[in-house]
C-alpha cells in the first residue's frame, strides 16, 4: 500500500508539542515567547539542482535544510524556538522520509526548535522551512539597552571586522563536484562535510548580543555578505585578504583557488561581523563560551560624501592591493 500525504506526516514528521501550546494537527499552530521577548523569523528555500545535488545523502539534506534557517537567527542573535516545513516531493519514498526526517529533527532537538506545522505536496524536490526565534524587545539599535536583535544596519567607521570558523571548504567541494579540480579521499570528505553538514551558529550569536554592532551569515559569499552590511550601515570596508580564515584542506591549494573560495564562494554559514575595537576582549569571551574560533579580517571604514554605493577595499598581508573579479552568488545572475 502506498504512503500518502497524512500517513507520511504522522510517520515522519508529527511529534507531540514541547514548547508550543497547539502543534501539528490544526489549521494553525500557537506558541508564546517569553516576558519582553519579541518574534524574529526568517524563511529559506532549497531546490534540487540549485542549492543542492541530487547525490547528497537525505539525512544530510535534512540537516541542512534547517540548518540555513537556524544560522539566519544566529545572525539576528536570536533563541531558536520552532520552525515549519513545506516539503515537494516527487513521490512518498519511505527511505528518503527516514533519513531526511531524522537528520532534520536531530538538529531541531539540538537546538530546541520545534517543529510545529507546514505542508506537504507532489512535486520536483523542493524544501521551504520558516523558521521562528526570539529575542528581547528593545528598540532598533537602542545604544541604551544594547542587547537587542543584531542588525546589519549598525556598523559604524571604526569598528572591526570578524568572521567564525573558516570560509571556502563547500566551495571547494562544488569545484570537484563540477569537475575543475580532484582531492584526495579524505580531503574532499572534509570539504563536502563542510558543504553538506554546515553547523549555525546559534551560540555565537547569542553571545555577541551586546557585543557586536552588526551581523549577517555568510550563505553567498564574504564579500556578498559584507556589501550588504555595508549598504544597510552607509560605511565602506577593508578586508585583509590573507586574513580570512581557512581549512588546512583549502590551504593546500592555489592562492587563486583559494581566494575565490573564500571571498566570493559561499555556503559557508559562518557569522559576518562587526564590533568596536575596546569589545575585542568581550569578542573573545563570546566566542570562547560557544566554542567557536573567531579571527578579526578587516575593518570599517568611513564612506565616502561623493561615493555611489557601498565600496570594500583588498589588502594582502603585506599591505598590497587585491584585484579579485569573482562576484558572490546571486540567484538570477549564476
Amino acid at each position: 500500500m502506498s504512503l500518502g500525504e497524512f500517513d507520511l506526516i504522522n510517520r515522519y514528521f508529527d511529534r507531540p508539542p514541547r514548547r508550543a501550546t497547539l502543534g501539528i494537527g490544526d489549521d494553525c499552530a500557537l506558541f508564546s515567547v517569553d516576558p519582553g521577548m519579541q518574534i524574529a523569523t526568517s524563511c529559506d528555500m532549497l531546490v534540487e539542482g540549485r542549492h543542492f545535488l541530487s547525490t547528497v545523502a537525505p539525512e544530510r539534506l535534512g540537516h541542512k535544510a534547517l540548518a540555513v534557517n537556524l544560522s539566519d537567527l544566529a545572525a539576528c542573535g536570536a533563541e531558536p524556538l520552532a520552525f515549519t516545513l513545506a516539503l515537494a516531493l516527487p513521490r512518498a519514498d519511505e527511505a528518503f522520509l527516514d533519513g531526511f526526517s531524522r537528520g532534520l529533527l536531530a538538529l531541531a532537538d539540538a537546538h530546541g526548535c520545534e517543529l510545529i506545522g507546514g505542508d506537504t505536496t507532489q512535486g520536483p524536490l523542493n524544501i521551504c522551512i520558516s523558521v521562528f526565534g526570539q529575542v528581547p524587545t528593545v528598540g532598533i539599535n537602542d545604544a541604551s539597552t544594547d542587547l537587542g536583535a543584531l542588525l546589519r544596519s549598525g556598523a559604524r567607521a571604526g569598528d572591526d571586522l570578524y568572521v567564525s570558523g573558516t570560509l571556502g571548504d563547500a566551495r571547494l567541494a562544488l569545484e570537484v563536484f563540477r569537475g575543475m579540480l580532484s582531492l584526495d579521499g579524505r580531503d574532499f570528505d572534509a570539504a563536502r562535510m563542510a558543504m553538506e553538514l554546515p553547523q549555525p551558529r546559534v551560540a555565537l550569536g547569542l553571545a555577541l548580543r551586546g557585543v557586536a554592532s552588526s551581523a549577517i551569515d555568510v550563505s553567498d559569499g564574504l564579500l556578498g555578505d559584507l556589501r550588504h552590511i555595508l549598504q544597510r550601515s552607509g560605511v565602506d570596508g577593508v578586508v585583509e585578504v590573507d586574513a580570512v580564515p581557512r581549512s588546512a584542506v583549502l590551504r593546500k591549494q592555489s592562492l587563486a583557488l583559494q581566494r575565490l573560495c573564500t571571498l566570493s564562494g559561499g555556503d559557508d554559514y559562518e557569522l559576518l561581523f562587526t564590533a568596536a575595537p575596546d569589545r575585542a576582549a568581550r569578542v573573545a569571551a563570546a566566542a570562547a563560551s560557544a566554542g567557536v574560533a573567531v579571527s578579526r579580517i578587516g575593518r570599517i571604514v568611513p564612506r565616502p560624501e561623493s561615493a555611489a554605493g557601498p565600496r570594500a577595499e583588498l589588502f594582502d598581508a603585506e599591505g598590497r592591493p587585491v584585484v579579485h573579479g569573482h562576484a558572490s552568488f546571486d540567484h538570477f545572475r549564476a
